[in-house]
């Protein structure tokens, strides 16, 4: 029954979810990172951006850490930084994946990312193996990424390719209704109001390729529901936001999924709701290891101030090791 008891303690000062959530957001640096960026054509004409890490040794890594950031995120936050150098430290190539619109440069095509994409992780990971050649993959995804790996995973089953060797899931919200009913809660209308602002600016800045997007008001948009309803569902190709939630959410997955995955989601997390912790499914799956320490927020994990390698990524590195 692999779930697992957590080690994960820190000081009574930093048992707080929503310090663990903002503090590594705001406050945390992470130097000693120098990414190469590369740029992919998907087979719609649309582009996506891969920043690469390499370990600087006198061999070549045989393995690479395909790391997928949050909502809104990109490969230079910090907890992406801090991922690519624990594995770099560990004498593992990283290469950390932009969604599309979100290296820095509004993608092409009207279509962007969304929590299900998997066709595009697919994508990316075939173009590894085309001009890159590495024995082992190992995937690490945050939030959204972490739904998006366990996805692919589970999609994948028994025909996924040999080289994926295993998966580590932070902060997984396995069930998307279930988290979004969590951060439509008043307890999370800074998380809220942050991420509708952003997605928001996005919609605002395609809009200039794609003027039909703004026949919706954006004033009129209030809530991420009204986000998902009125533009990542339809342009994803879903009903509505609860067609995507439900069609993406990773749990119905989990059950298929055959390398070894390490879920970490901390029972504190103020973004996951009940549904998002995948007890029966880990219990029945021996591929998948559940593990959810007390404290840790949503991505956060923080022991102490300025410390340079972060509990989740010790405990990401130290599964990749145990499963090689």
């Amino acid at each position: 029954m692999p779930v697992l008891d957590s080690a994960f303690q820190p000081p009574i000062k930093y048992r707080n979810a929503h310090i663990q959530t903002t503090f590594p957001t705001i406050f945390r640096q992470v130097d000693g990172v120098s990414y190469q960026r590369e740029r992919l054509t998907t087979p719609d004409d649309d582009f996506i951006d891969l920043d690469w890490s390499h370990v600087v040794t006198a061999r070549d890594s045989d393995a690479l850490a395909v790391i997928c950031h949050g909502l809104e995120g990109c490969a230079d936050r910090a907890y992406m930084l801090g991922m690519v150098k624990a594995c770099n430290c560990r004498g593992m190539d990283a290469v950390s994946y932009n969604y599309r619109g979100c290296s820095g440069e509004i993608n092409r095509q009207k279509r962007f990312y969304n929590a299900g994409a998997t066709d595009d992780l697919a994508t990316v990971l075939e173009y590894i193996r085309q001009v890159h050649n590495y024995t082992a993959l190992y995937l690490i995804g945050f939030s959204l990424g972490a739904n998006l790996i366990l996805k692919y995973a589970g999609e994948q089953g028994r025909a996924i390719a040999p080289d994926i060797r295993g998966a580590v899931a932070i902060s997984a919200p396995c069930d998307l209704t279930s988290s979004s009913v969590e951060l439509h809660r008043l307890k999370n209308r800074l998380y809220h109001y942050r991420f509708l602002k952003m997605l928001l600016e996005k919609i605002e800045e395609k809009a200039a390729a794609y003027p039909e997007l703004l026949e919706n008001d954006l004033k009129a948009i209030r809530t991420l529901k009204d986000f998902d309803d009125h533009f990542t569902a339809p342009l994803g190709g879903f009903q509505d936001a609860a067609d995507y939630w439900a069609n993406c959410s990773c749990r119905q997955f989990l059950p298929h999924i055959q390398v070894p995955a390490l879920i970490i989601n901390a029972a504190d997390d103020p973004i996951l709701g009940p549904d998002c912790f995948p007890y029966p499914e880990a219990e029945f799956n021996p591929k998948i290891f559940l593990e959810v320490p007390r404290w840790g927020g949503h991505v956060g994990f923080l022991e102490r101030a300025g410390q340079e390698e972060y509990w989740h990524e010790q405990r990401t590195l130290e599964f990749i090791s145990l499963i090689s």
